[in-house]
């Protein structure tokens, strides 16, 4: 599909009567985490603090990441995860997974964290009733990496996963390594093949001079379960402290026990297995797999952004010469499944959005990065995040809320969102309550670009109020801490 080299950006709709309103934190590549209310008016940017992603707290505070290592010697590994007041006050920090001394580089203390974190008091990191993160004490699940040696995986240099909680003082509490459980994952003999041979290795062709490592499993995503009716009504699989992951690279959504670390329950990586993961379809690439939390709709349910793109690991063929990234769709889909069944109870796919599948299935994909969060109302914000598009979609798929990143990077000329969050008006203070009006959505047939030429010689188009120029963040951010 090709794309226009114009096109608006900001919010391009906004129904205030159907949508769940509130504030809106998205990290931003080479600038920090932006805060924008239901109208797109930036209110806040905590400049050089990105979100790998970035959470918001009650009192307008956030969890961020400051600083990067750099990619010669380490892919996403994030230096420190902070926690920083609305004035920009950093109130909390952890390093303290490896010291670190890469050739040329003032040697430190890492937390070599990516992609998720967790702080006690609620289990996904984002808005739910009755479940607020602590801001003053509480550990934190950290999701980081680790290099290893494991056989049964590869010969070869491995990048691994590794879940730490940390408690308020900063000390490991509890540690969770991925490849202590290869065993577990199901792969089949040609999927142990592929991976011997290339565990995805990444560096080299990705970042100049950096180093070949296997990042076999990639985890982005991990969460506790927190209290669920499975649990309630005597499944054990589901303890709420049970922590719930996916590997990108793999196919696998999994639950580990947190007590033994087994993994207790999983789908993939191999979705032709049994006729209810046929059903289900195969999940490739994805993002964001959690249980929706008790006291929002839906809950009890699993919520994953299913990608598409290129990922697992199997038989070679015709697309996958060594048998990596044998799975492949042109497209996403955001499932809501029940996890002991495996039915679908809700998705979003191109079909859903209005598109032709295959044949126009591509306008709605993201082949990287994304994510889906389960709103109090019942409207799900997914974050489309390759091409920097939130939206926010009714049970019935009408989008409500729609907003295109206006930020692209020097270095890629992407606007790519890694993940995005919704949060009450409330939890930040600080803020009068704005006001919200409603953004109709343009019709397509007739808005022009000022200056071009109508459409058609007897047509009329009349355009009624005014459009205040873009100003941007350096424009009218209210506050913005260095």
């Amino acid at each position: 599909m090709g794309y226009p080299t114009v096109y608006p950006t900001g919010v391009l709709r906004y129904n205030p009567e159907k949508a769940w309103s509130g504030y809106t934190i998205m990290p931003l590549h080479n600038l920090g985490s932006l805060l924008i209310d239901m109208n797109g008016r930036e209110v806040r940017l905590w400049k050089h603090f990105e979100g790998f992603p970035t959470k918001i707290f009650p009192d307008g505070t956030i969890l961020a990441s400051s600083g990067v290592r750099n990619p010669k010697y380490g892919l996403q590994d994030q230096r420190d995860l902070v926690q920083i007041d609305f004035d920009g006050n950093i109130q909390w920090k952890w390093n303290k997974a490896e010291y670190i001394d890469d050739p040329g580089e003032e040697a430190a203390w890492m937390a070599r964290q990516h992609h998720d974190f967790q702080r006690d008091g609620n289990p996904v990191g984002y808005y739910v009733p009755g479940m607020e993160p602590q801001i003053d004490g509480g550990n934190t699940l950290i999701l980081a990496h680790k290099e290893v040696h494991c056989p049964y995986i590869s010969e070869k240099p491995l990048l691994d996963d590794v879940v730490y909680e940390v408690d308020w003082d900063g000390d490991i509490v509890w540690e969770w390594k991925c490849s202590d459980h290869a065993e577990e994952m199901g792969f089949s003999q040609e999927a142990l093949n592929a991976m011997c041979r290339n565990p995805n290795f990444r560096g080299g062709s990705l970042v100049e001079e950096a180093p070949s490592v296997g990042d076999w499993m990639h985890i982005n995503s991990m969460s506790k379960l927190g209290p669920n009716k499975w649990y309630d009504n005597g499944d054990e699989r589901f303890n709420p402290e049970n922590i719930i992951m996916d590997g990108r690279e793999s196919n696998i959504i999994f639950i580990i026990d947190k007590k033994t670390g087994k993994i207790v329950w999983k789908v993939g990586p191999d979705y032709n297995s049994s006729p209810e993961l046929k059903k289900l379809g195969w999940i490739i690439g994805q993002h964001h797999a959690h249980m929706i939390p008790r006291g929002l709709p839906g809950e009890g349910n699993i919520l994953v952004f299913d990608n598409g793109g290129w990922a697992g690991y199997g038989a070679p063929n015709p697309g996958a010469s060594d048998g990596t990234k044998t799975a492949i769709r042109d497209y996403s889909r955001v499932l809501e499944f029940d996890p002991v069944t495996l039915e679908i109870v809700w998705q979003c796919t191109p079909k859903e959005m209005g598109f032709l599948i295959p044949l126009d299935a591509c306008r709605f994909y993201s082949p990287f990065i994304s994510s889906a969060q389960r709103l109090p109302n019942g409207n799900t914000l997914i974050t489309e995040g390759s091409d920097g598009r939130l939206i926010e979609v009714t049970k019935e798929y009408e989008i409500v809320w729609e907003y295109v990143c206006p930020y692209f990077s020097d270095d890629d000329n992407m606007n790519y969102i890694y993940r995005a969050y919704r949060a009450p008006y409330e939890w930040v203070p600080q803020l009068p309550k704005p006001e919200e009006r409603e953004i109709a959505a343009l019709d397509k047939t007739t808005f022009r670009v000022p200056g071009a030429a109508p459409l058609g010689v007897e047509k009329e188009v009349q355009v009624e109020g005014t459009v205040e120029p873009y100003k941007g963040i350096a424009g009218h951010c209210i506050a913005n801490a260095e």
